[in-house]
């Protein structure tokens, strides 16, 4: 790696790092703004004041809010993230089992939408303005102007009410077999598939056809490059970098449809459990999920831009 190579990879996880610093305090912020007072809720309407201010003191939540801050911060480098206001427990071991079944959630989906949408965004480069190509962006063009929680709902219409193929909820609880594991993801997948795969092929196809367009191209068309080795030896090791990019952005857009789809499902994962501590104004808890959804976020990115630095030929010179 040369040593512009390396500067501008540590350039970039500089950033990465200052810009989670400056998430994590709008986040802080964020939540304090939040209507209703926690302990009020935890005690109800017909607590006396004393006991308020008992409650308040003993959750720490009369010293100043740049002291909550700083403790709150310091504790999620530790890796602790406190103790959650509405269940009394560990923050950490109810965040466990449910950010493994988001992450199994984005597993499944990411190995489905995105080898679909990098063979139709490259497919349809290749054979440009034809009827396939065509077919394939008025499609994709319909599915982005529909929001997600709108292809959640017809797909319980179709697959639940009126086929009866499928169950309405996900319940990943209890899941003892193959067939069950397909009835769990098959909803949620496909609409989150729709979500993501969109963005990813318009973006896909952009990036190869401006590969196509290279001199370089031309003339191993010229000298006779088959379409497929012009394709795969020519234009997709230049446009890996614009690719990493669609990839990156479109699985993005997962963090965000996954909060639409696990509510509309009842999926236990850890973006209905941010819902339910919304609910409940569990302030810790609802920081910490946020605080991950935002690391999962810069993560995709940074990765993205880091590839794209890696696969810049003027770079590699």
């Amino acid at each position: 790696m040369s040593g512009q190579i390396a500067f501008l990879v540590l350039g970039r996880l500089g950033v990465t790092l200052l810009t989670l610093l400056i998430v994590s305090f709008v986040v802080f912020g964020a939540t304090l703004l939040l209507p209703g007072d926690v302990v009020e809720i935890l005690l109800g309407q017909a607590a006396t004041p004393e006991a308020v201010a008992g409650l308040r003191e003993a959750m720490h939540l009369d010293s100043p809010a740049i002291i909550r801050y700083g403790q709150w911060l310091l504790g999620m480098v530790q890796g602790d993230f406190g103790m959650s206001y509405a269940n009394n427990m560990p923050i950490g071991d109810m965040i466990g089992g449910r950010l493994a079944n988001t992450l199994r959630l984005a597993a499944v989906t990411t190995a489905i939408a995105v080898p679909l949408a990098l063979f139709l965004g490259i497919t349809m480069a290749v054979y440009k303005g034809s009827f396939y190509d065509r077919a394939v962006t008025t499609t994709v063009v319909s599915v982005i102007s529909v929001p997600e929680f709108m292809i959640a709902t017809f797909s319980v219409l179709v697959f639940a009410v009126w086929l009866r193929w499928l169950p309405a909820l996900s319940l990943a609880n209890d899941v003892s077999s193959l067939g069950q594991l397909l009835k769990v993801f098959a909803m949620p997948v496909i609409t989150l598939t729709c979500v993501i795969s969109a963005q990813m092929i318009r973006m896909t196809r952009a990036a190869v056809i401006e590969s196509l367009k290279m001199p370089y191209v031309e003339m191993a068309l010229l000298k006779g490059a088959s379409r497929s080795r012009m394709v795969l030896r020519h234009a997709l090791p230049n446009a890996i970098g614009p690719i990493a990019n669609a990839v990156a952005l479109s699985l993005s857009y997962l963090l965000g449809g996954v909060i639409i789809v696990e509510t509309i499902f009842n999926y236990p994962g850890i973006a209905k459990l941010m819902v339910d501590a919304v609910a409940t104004r569990d302030l810790p808890l609802i920081q910490s999920c946020a605080m991950i959804f935002c690391f999962g976020f810069l993560l995709l990115i940074t990765i993205a831009d880091i590839i794209a630095i890696l696969s810049n030929p003027r770079l590699r010179k």
